[in-house]
């Protein structure tokens, strides 16, 4: 996981409302292979290590079920360490007869696609090895090709499925937002990312340190889409890592230079992207 650690920045939990805490906690604990790293008072921070929270569920029981066509969660992406251990979720999902919504070979990663009960978007993948993926001038093709679902089976045969690995870590997120041009300029020039795919599709994915993205961002909902209801169930808010506090800051205050929320509070900075999703900017 070279990608999520050192000097680069990148995606390090995701904090999700949902409408029945009991049922999301079975649900990432039995079916997506997390366990419970702290539970209190309508809230519950789930691990792959049993050390380094990864997401967090906070309860919301009057909460209304995710609206279609806003801005918000378009999925957030669980990356595990081998074939092998994405093969196992998948039999994993066969075996509990859990709806999936897809899967895709993108030719740098394969993934398995599919929702949780509040209809919250979720990616299970691996990377390829990077010296595979196919830069052309700093850039990568948009490539979404089927997943061979049989080959992935095959290849966690000898494997017992027994959670996720210790080493699984929050691979990227990818967002509905309703301006591109705006997204890039919050995205890029404000945190800092670079652009790996650019403006295919009426997507853009950004990265740091080369990866492959560590942010998609895209306006299939369209480019007039509204922000989530605050009562609706679904994302609240994600952190992106920086390696130390001096380039937090001086990320903090590129974005207030450029007009965007960059609001200090206790050990984090609060920001919000220009199509209202809101982000922690924490150091590792």
């Amino acid at each position: 996981m070279e990608f999520h650690r050192n000097s680069n920045i990148y995606v390090g939990l995701v904090h999700l409302a949902v409408s029945d805490l009991q049922q999301s906690i079975d649900f990432y604990t039995d079916l997506i292979g997390f366990s419970v790293l702290e539970e209190k008072d309508g809230f519950v921070s789930l691990t792959a290590d049993g050390k380094l929270p990864l997401v967090t569920l906070e309860e919301k029981k009057d909460a209304e079920p995710k609206q279609r066509r806003t801005t918000g969660l378009y999925h957030f992406a669980i990356l595990v360490p081998t074939r092998e251990d994405l093969g196992a979720s998948l039999k994993r999902l066969v075996d509990k007869q859990y709806p999936l919504h897809g899967g895709s070979d993108h030719l740098f990663s394969e993934a398995l696609y599919l929702a949780d009960p509040d209809g919250n978007g979720i990616e299970i993948y691996t990377d390829r090895p990077a010296d595979q993926w196919i830069w052309n001038d700093g850039e990568l093709p948009f490539v979404s090709d089927p997943l061979d679902m049989e080959d992935l089976l095959k290849s966690a045969d000898t494997k017992s499925w027994d959670g996720l690995p210790a080493d699984t870590v929050i691979g990227h997120i990818h967002l509905h937002v309703n301006d591109l041009e705006q997204a890039k300029r919050f995205y890029v020039t404000g945190l800092g990312f670079d652009i790996t795919v650019p403006f295919r599709h009426q997507a853009l994915f950004v990265a740091s340190g080369g990866y492959h993205h560590h942010v998609g961002l895209n306006t299939w909902n369209g480019t007039s889409a509204p922000r989530p209801q605050e009562k609706e169930a679904g994302l609240k808010w994600y952190t992106i890592v920086f390696p130390n506090e001096r380039q937090l800051m001086e990320t903090a205050a590129r974005l207030h230079a450029l007009g965007y929320k960059a609001d200090k509070e206790e050990q984090h900075v609060f920001t919000e992207d220009p199509s209202g999703n809101c982000i922690k900017l924490v150091v590792s």
